[in-house]
């Protein structure tokens, strides 16, 4: 194939995010969304991948920044990686997953775009925004 008969590519704009299953016990930590999509509904503490960083770096910023909750990247397990394509309403997201333990006296407070900071019980999280309910289980599978 020559330079002239090569097509281009339309390519889609993808976002990168990193989530964090984060287990206290027979718990798992999630925030109540403060904004849209899925406002005050329960979610993984989670969010963008800045540029030069890594997802597990990302992990560990954002669940300090959303609960106060402070890990070391290094402990963040991968759960997998998200990236079906309607998995945000807000356009193609994809997301690295991680699991970690925390100690069982960790607390956890509402900070960034939270709205509140909670323990809910691992085995049955409630209804989760997004596909949080199916990384919540793969993580428990791994564990």
């Amino acid at each position: 194939m020559t330079a002239e008969t090569v097509e281009t590519e339309t390519w889609e704009t993808i976002s990168y995010t990193a989530d964090v299953v984060c287990i206290r016990g027979a718990d798992v930590l999630m925030i109540v969304r403060g904004d849209a999509p899925y406002e005050g509904q329960l979610a993984l503490p989670g969010g963008g991948v800045n540029r030069g960083e890594i997802s597990r770096v990302a992990a560990a910023r954002e669940l300090l920044e959303e609960t106060g909750v402070v890990v070391d990247p290094a402990d963040l397990v991968l759960v997998g990686v998200y990236d079906r394509p309607d998995r945000d309403p807000r356009g193609r997201v994809v997301t690295a997953a991680y699991v970690v333990t925390v100690p069982d006296d960790t607390a956890a407070r509402a900070g960034s775009d939270a709205a509140a900071a909670q323990w809910v019980p691992l085995d049955a999280p409630g209804d989760l925004a997004f596909d949080h309910g199916q990384i919540v289980a793969h993580a428990r599978s791994i564990r």
